[in-house]
């Protein structure tokens, strides 16, 4: 689970040097920290994205396979046909 450090006094403090009210800084600085508390799960942590980088290579070897499977066969195909046409064609 991923967290995020957020001063809500720093910010609040902040807040009030800039001229605003000492409420208002402190309500900001709350509803801000319910944001982050409520969002920070939706973020993916560096273990979810090796995690999705590993599916993705063993999709994309699968994936090689199976066009290399269907280039030798169509190939071979293409051979077949060929060889079929020239005899064929071949006076005889």
């Amino acid at each position: 689970m991923a967290s995020i450090t957020f001063d809500t006094l720093r910010f609040a403090n902040r807040l009030k040097a800039a001229g605003v009210s000492q409420q208002h800084a402190e309500a900001e600085a709350e509803a801000l920290s319910e944001v982050f508390e409520t969002n920070i799960q939706d973020l993916a942590s560096k273990q979810d994205i090796e995690l999705l980088r590993a599916e993705v290579r063993t999709e994309m070897a699968e994936l090689k396979a199976d066009l290399i499977r269907w280039v030798v066969g169509v190939g071979v195909l293409q051979t077949a046909m060929i060889a079929a046409l020239l005899i064929k064609l071949a006076p005889g």
